[in-house]
This record gives C-alpha cells, structure tokens and sequence, in this order.
C-alpha cells in the first residue's frame, strides 16, 4: 500500500506539474514586433515597441463609453500601499502580469480576477531610494516574466509558477542605484537602464541575453566612462572631459530610469537620461553629456549612435528620461519624415528625426521662462539666465547663492505619466502640469550613498484654478488642440484607439474617456485612490477590455510642496480595475 499511495502522489504531482507548465505562453521577438497591431494581448510597455500606446480596437467608440462597466478589481493587498505606476501586460491565452510597490509581482487570471501567483522580493533594511517604492512594469519573453527591483536586482521568474529562474545585479544599490522602470525586449536581448541620479551615481544602459541574465553589452551615459561588449572593453563613452569640468564626470548622474523605445528597421533603442549631478551646477562646467538628452543606441553593440541633449549644463533638475514615441512626422513641406516626439520635463516639446537626431521642431507645452525658446537651427536653449540658480561661493556667506523662481518646477511640465500618440488625429495625448519653484543652490561634497544635490526647492502653484491639464497637442504646428484643466496634478498616462476614445486618469481617483478629437468627457469611474499608471486595452471572447492601476505615492507627496496640499486627503490604494462595455 506505501507503495501504491507513493505512485500515486508521483502521477498526481507529475499531472499538476504539467498543468501548471500548460499556463505558460512562449513569446517571441515576432509576438513582440507585431505588439501595436494584435489586439488580443498586450505584450510591451508602450503597447508596442514606438512606445505610441495607440490600440487598433474600435468596439468602444465616442457613442458607446458612457456604458462601460467594471469587470474585477484585484486587490495587491497587505500595508504595502504606495505609488502603484505600473502598466500590466496580458497574454492572449488570458493572463495579466503586474508588478506593485515594493518590487512584487502578480500573475491573475483576466477572466475571473483571480490571483495565480505572487511574487514578493525582500528589499534590504538600508535602501535609497528617492521617491517612493514604485515600480513602472515588467516584460515578458519565452516563458519567462522579468522585471527589476528597487535594490537594482533583475529577476526572471517562470512564468507559470512565479518561481526565480534567474537572477542578475544590475549596480550597488548601497551607492544609490535602483531600478523602477520596466525592462523592454530588443531581439533576444532584455535591456534595461538605471535609477539613482540624485546620489551621483553613474548613469548606464544594459542588455542581457533574456534566456539566461548574461550581460552581453553595457553603455555608461556620462562621458569618459568605458563601455564593453561580450566582457571586452568596447570605447569610452564621448570625450573624457569634453564637456564635464574636473572629475565631477565620475559621479555624473544622467540616470536612464524610465523605459526604452526601438525602431526595429534602423536597429536603434531610444533612451532619454536624467540629470547631471550634483544639482549645482557651479561645480561642473560645461554641457555635461550625456545627460538631460535622448540618446539612440545600437541594439547590437550598445555604441551611442547618435545624441540630442534637452538641456545642456541643467541647473534644475529638468531630467531628460522622458519616453521618446517613434512616429510619422508630416513636417511643413508635406515630407513624412521617421521621427521621434518627447515631451520634456523642462517644458519643451521635441521632435526629433529618429534616424539621426537632427531637430525637426521644438515648442512649449506647458509656460517656462528658464528658456525663451529652442533655436531650431544649433537645437540650443535660449535661456534666461535671470531664473538660473545663484553659485552660492558668490554669496556673502557662501552657504546659499540667489534664490530664483523657475517654471516648470523639477516635477516637470510632464513627468514620467506616459504621452499617448493618435495615427488618425495626429494628435499628442500629453498629461501636463503647470507650477513652478523656489530654488537655490548649496555647496555640496560627494559621499558615497549619500544624497548628492547641492540645493534646496520649494515646489510653488502659479495659477489659482489648475495644476494639471490633459493635452491633445499638434507635432507640426505646437498648437494645443484642446485641453482639459484639473485643479490637481496629472500624474497618469494615457491610452488612445481607433474607436477615438482617449483614456487617462486623475489625482482624485476618476478613470476617464473622453472623446481624442476635442476633449469632451463620455465616461468616468471613481477608483478610490489617484491613477498614476497608463491604462491598456485588449480584446478577448469577443468584447474590448480597459485596465488601469490605482493607488497615491511616488515623488509627489515629498517633493510636492504647494502641489502635495491639494492631495492631503487622497487615501492611499493598491488595486487593478478591468472594465468593458456593458451587455
């Protein structure tokens, strides 16, 4: 008898073990590639690799919105409720992965809302992290979901059982580094870039075989420090010193730590960095690239091909890690040219030919005045230095320089809420904020793990009836087409489809679609908590999905002076809504 309940447990255990490998979809570099055309799952961040987060889909339409109805909502449960800025990915076999604040992952079923499995890392005791517990996503290939986690550690999990197939350390995160974005596939390739600029460390991007975590190249994105390929040095990034004064290039920041765009035809993977540090600009002269720039890399070798810097020498924390979207730009002449648009946090708009960096238009979308404008013909700034920070080594008691009033403040004209882009209207969907801030600037040391800013803000509302606004902005002529004003910040992504419904999210917790062509309001539902996160859509037995996270944190409760007020009272959340049309 021992024997036979041994055989048994041996048959019921071998047939659990394949059910359970059942669950698993194989995903190609083709299911990837083919992302913005199929419309039964969602397999990239950007809902395809241009990063357009456009949908095909047209069963939910401007004269049906009003009756869309919630599905399921899951619950990330626990006391772990912070910044939830994720985009989900599902599977045409009907699967969502998710990632959640504190590095967790969630595998649920999309038809019923029920959980598969979760996935919780342990983040050690003395962690840095700048703002907030957040993570922005995941990717899946082969049979593997892959994400990365605050501590800057990349995990493969298997994705039927959630269990670790591999993991690889992307930096030390005990010198500041981390990691919140979501991986992106190129090829056979995951690539990823890095978190952690405001503690000097050294910005970098870098590609893994996605099979097995093995580092195949890496690029540093501050000037002077060496790449490699396959384990072989492989050329120091630009010029040692060209542009950095001293040695400040050696903790320069420029931190890619949002999301990767390609283009699959020019081979080419677009990354936008973040600032220069420290803060205080007075300690190192110069442009300092490559930071505050979008930067197109060679998806095969990791060698930066070409460069457009949105701020050179930044003296406000304007970032440049905006998302890049790959679209068709219809310049005056009437010539289609490839390009790339971004919607920078300094407050320009930037569309760039995607080929070779040349600037093709550059516009504000949102009131600045540390620039007049962007000369189209050197692609530089025009600025005002009226509203740069003082050196404080010129002040009577070198603690403090002069304090400035700069708009937009270092939240930016738009943060990381993602843009969405219409092929039918042309049209930029561009979540903007408008507000400003006191800002001046402190002697600063290096410390290794230590904050590394060398300045001090105040973060200031500059109109009395709105923060925030959604935009629907033209590439060619900068006209803002229509907007919608909130007195609250816009914090979420958008998500637009041939059906020409635009959906977003607010602070106070309302989903909405409105209709992409001139901004009227059709449908919204009350979360319980502020949308942070893009929505995505999909089609499954036969009817449209819409799914979009909720849940308050991230950098704005800290570093939201004035801003932050206006949310005191926004309860804190940590849940996925699923809603489609009512039958």
């Amino acid at each position: 008898m021992p024997n036979l309940r041994t055989a048994l447990l041996g048959v019921l255990l071998s047939a659990a073990y394949l059910s359970s490998q059942s669950l698993a979809e194989t995903i190609t570099q083709t299911d990837i590639l083919n992302d913005e055309a199929t419309t039964d799952d969602v397999l990239t961040y950007g809902m395809g690799t241009k990063g357009q987060r456009y949908s095909p889909l047209t069963q939910i339409d401007t004269s049906n919105a009003g009756r869309l109805v919630p599905v399921w909502s899951f619950s990330f449960g626990g006391e772990k409720q912070r910044g939830q800025e994720a985009q989900p990915l599902v599977t045409s076999e009907g699967r969502m992965f998710v990632t959640a604040s504190y590095s967790r992952v969630f595998a649920i079923d999309v038809r019923t809302g029920k959980k598969l499995w979760q996935y919780e890392h342990r983040l050690p005791g003395d962690l840095l992290a700048c703002c907030d517990m957040v993570s922005r996503g995941l990717a899946i290939y082969g049979d593997l979901v892959i994400f990365g986690t605050l501590d800057a550690q990349l995990i493969a999990l298997n994705q039927a059982t959630g269990k670790v197939v591999w993991k690889e350390a992307m930096a030390d995160y005990k010198a500041g580094y981390s990691y919140t974005a979501a991986p992106v596939i190129v090829k056979n390739l995951v690539v990823t870039g890095i978190a952690g600029g405001e503690f000097g460390v050294v910005g970098h991007v870098d590609a893994r075989d996605a099979a097995t975590g093995k580092l195949v190249w890496t690029r540093p994105t501050v000037e002077g420090h060496m790449g490699y390929l396959n384990g072989k040095e492989h050329g120091i990034t630009g010029v040692l010193n060209a542009t950095w004064s001293g040695d400040l290039w050696q903790t320069g920041g420029a931190a890619p730590w949002l999301s990767a765009t390609y283009d699959p035809e020019l081979n080419l993977i677009y990354f936008g960095t973040g600032q220069p540090a420290p803060w205080n600009s007075y300690t190192r002269l110069g442009d300092n690239l490559y930071s505050c720039s979008t930067l197109a890399i060679d998806a095969d070798t990791g060698k930066i091909t070409w460069h457009y810097q949105n701020t050179p020498h930044d003296s406000w924390d304007y970032d440049g890690a905006n998302e890049f979207v790959a679209f068709d730009y219809k310049d005056k002449n009437g010539q289609t040219v490839k390009a790339g648009a971004k919607a920078d946090r300094n407050g320009f708009f930037y569309v760039n030919d995607r080929a070779n960096g040349k600037l093709l238009n550059a516009f504000k979308f949102v009131q600045t005045n540390w620039a007049t404008g962007i000369d189209l013909k050197t692609g530089r700034p025009n600025f005002d230095d009226n509203f740069r920070p003082g050196d404080p080594a010129l002040s009577a008691d070198k603690a403090k320089g002069k304090t400035v009033f700069a708009i937009p403040s270092f939240q930016g004209g738009k943060n990381h809420q993602e843009m969405a882009y219409s092929k039918d209207t042309g049209l930029f969907y561009v979540g903007a904020n408008e507000w400003g801030m006191e800002l001046w600037n402190e002697p600063i040391t290096y410390k290794k793990g230590a904050a590394y800013l060398g300045a001090g803000f105040t973060i200031k509302t500059i109109h009395d009836d709105y923060i925030g606004a959604m935009r629907a902005i033209n590439p060619v002529t900068g006209k803002i087409e229509w907007e919608t004003r909130d007195e609250l910040p816009m914090m979420g992504g958008g998500l637009v489809t041939k059906g020409d419904v635009l959906f977003y999210g607010t602070a106070d917790g309302h989903f909405k679609a409105v209709n992409a062509k001139n901004g009227k309001e059709l449908w919204k539902f009350q979360t319980g908590s502020t949308i942070m996160a893009p929505p995505i859509t999909w089609s499954m037995d036969g009817d449209q999905y819409v799914a979009v996270l909720s849940g308050y944190g991230g950098a704005l409760p800290m570093w939201g002076g004035d801003a932050a007020k206006k949310l005191a009272n926004i309860n804190q959340g940590g849940s996925v809504w699923v809603f489609r049309l009512f039958k």
